[in-house]
């Protein structure tokens, strides 16, 4: 389906009543994410996920949506809140609530605003993000009379997810995001933008495999030809791996870590091979996973076996003619706001993976525009939050109505 997302649904006098609704909010915004991030919730501090998740729970009950906390016993909760209103189209929006920071973080090095930037664990990814999809839903009910969702939705419904486990890959709300994906017309991630701004249109697949390379033990120095290395035939098979580098546009081959043997005189019984597959397109990922396991089928050292284990695969999030059409929408409305906007393809895997893998219309980097993730000097540009708010909720109303027949529920 060719949609098409005429950007002129959103007037001019409707972008600046919610820039200025937003420009009113910004106090507040900036208090919620002083509290989220002082909140140690690294992806294995459940309490700490937990506590972010009761916070955004609270403020989708209070935007009026039907709030559902799926409990894990050892990661956090996947809170769930969907609103009904009445318009045609069916969105999903997806947000993390855990860091890749352990506990104690927030003591060493808790939220601060200097020259224009707000730091501290968190900030950028993916509090900000959280807060611009809130700070949206919230600006859409102040501007369109407010009551129940019905009154000011867009969509005839609007799923928000709110993720604990995205910083390990989603393993626990991956089905979560799939139901709430599954009949959806649309589908926005809140990561926050790249450093330079861009939103992400596309995304690498990843798949990561772990081959296990049997051989036989022996007496290295005794009797060495009765032995047969695990650890060369892992190496001939590294060697194997990385030439697959370069056979496809776009794809990459890294065997990122190899373990094997016990002792240097004794020639290597077993060693493992971790790697990690990147591609652009679900064809080539296919592609290379043949190349891989013929790989791992064949042998150059006689008498040694292997075997393939896929371990985790995202595929690839393409950016299709309906994606196209929402980054170009994206890119309309932020000229209209006051800043240039540009979509991007990255080599990282996030949720919006899912949602492409789905076929459901997506695109990602739609927070405040920030940097050095993962990082001590983590960051948020303050001065990006009003603008990039003020595109989401315009891009929300924009995508409920694209020119062209939705597919029945």
């Amino acid at each position: 389906m060719n949609l098409r997302y005429p950007a002129a649904m959103v007037t001019d006098a409707q972008l600046a009543e919610l820039q200025t609704a937003l420009t009113a909010m910004q106090a507040d915004y900036l208090a919620d994410l002083k509290r989220l991030v002082n909140i140690d919730c690294g992806t294995y501090t459940k309490a700490g996920v937990d506590e972010v998740g009761r916070w955004v729970a609270a403020q989708l009950r209070d935007l009026g949506a039907d709030v559902t906390v799926l409990q894990h016993e050892t990661l956090g909760d996947t809170v769930v809140g969907v609103l009904e209103g009445r318009g045609r189209g069916r969105a999903v929006l997806v947000g993390h609530l855990d860091t890749v920071f352990e506990a104690g973080t927030v003591a060493e090095r808790p939220f601060v605003i200097e020259d224009g930037r707000a730091y501290g664990p968190g900030v950028d990814d993916m509090k900000g993000g959280l807060l611009t999809g809130l700070y949206a839903l919230r600006v859409l009910r102040s501007t369109r009379g407010g009551g129940a969702p019905a009154d000011w939705l867009p969509f005839e419904r609007l799923t928000f997810v709110a993720n604990p486990d995205e910083e390990i890959g989603s393993p626990s709300s991956t089905p979560h995001i799939e139901v709430a994906a599954r009949d959806a017309t649309v589908a926005f991630v809140l990561e926050s933008a790249r450093e330079n701004g861009d939103i992400v249109s596309a995304r690498k697949g990843i798949a990561d495999f772990r081959l296990t390379v049997l051989g036989r033990a022996a007496h290295a120095g005794v009797e060495p030809e009765k032995g047969r290395s695990a650890t060369l035939e892992a190496a001939h098979k590294t060697l194997a791996l990385h030439a697959l580098n370069g056979r496809w546009p776009g794809v990459t081959v890294n065997v990122g870590a190899l373990n094997g043997g016990t002792r240097p005189n004794i020639v290597a019984e077993k060693c493992e091979l971790h790697v990690d597959v990147r591609a652009t397109t679900v064809n080539s990922l296919d592609e290379v996973e043949a190349q891989i396991r013929a790989i791992a089928e064949g042998s150059t050292v006689p008498d040694t076996t292997c075997t393939l284990e896929r371990l985790h695969h995202w595929l690839p999030m393409e950016k299709t003619p309906p994606t196209a059409a929402l980054a170009d929408l994206a890119i309309s409305l932020a000229g209209r706001i006051g800043f240039e906007l540009r979509d991007a393809a990255t080599g990282g895997a996030s949720d919006a993976n899912t949602t492409s893998g789905m076929g459901v219309p997506s695109l990602d980097g739609l927070g405040p525009v920030g940097g050095a993730d993962h990082a001590p000097g983590e960051y948020l540009e303050v001065e990006s939050i009003v603008p990039r708010t003020t595109l989401f909720a315009a891009l929300l109303l924009a995508a409920a109505e694209p020119e062209a027949d939705f597919p029945s529920a």
